[in-house]
């Protein structure tokens, strides 16, 4: 099951040609970008953990996409996004996310039914890697 999250993840996986692109087209609007991880890509969770600091002041791509790197070569096996900030109304708001990298093996979702007070159906996601395996060995 293909993971999909962000912008372009309808498509095929992006070279890092086309990540530059689209570095450089976020940084031509003045947007601040990070880099983030996770191995539980769970639709609610929204909130991976950041590789190293937001490169608020950052203006060339190759700098962006030298920590992409250094964050898949830290973490080959989760998922890596960038994500673009603009802070022209002064409340930073993600305007941009996409994913540079997935594990080989994306296990997916199964959705859990379980029934409550009396008749009621609750539905709850649960992602197969987090019912297998502890944090830090999903993938």
């Amino acid at each position: 099951m293909r993971i999909t999250q962000g912008t372009f993840s309808f498509l095929p996986d992006l070279t890092d040609k086309q990540i530059a692109a689209q570095v450089k087209y976020a940084l031509d609007q003045g947007w601040a970008i990070s880099v983030e991880y996770t191995d539980d890509p769970h639709p609610r969770n929204t909130y991976w953990e950041m590789f190293g600091n937001p490169m608020f002041d950052l203006r060339d791509p190759a700098g962006v996409l030298q920590e992409i790197n250094e964050c898949r070569k830290t973490f080959p096996n989760y998922y890596v996004r960038v994500m673009a900030f603009d802070s022209t109304h002064q409340v930073e708001s993600i305007v941009l996310s996409f994913i540079v990298q997935r594990p080989k093996d994306e296990p997916g979702f199964r959705q859990v039914r379980e029934e409550i007070d009396g008749r009621k159906m609750r539905y709850t996601t649960q992602g197969y890697a987090v019912v297998a395996k502890p944090e830090g060995a999903r993938y």
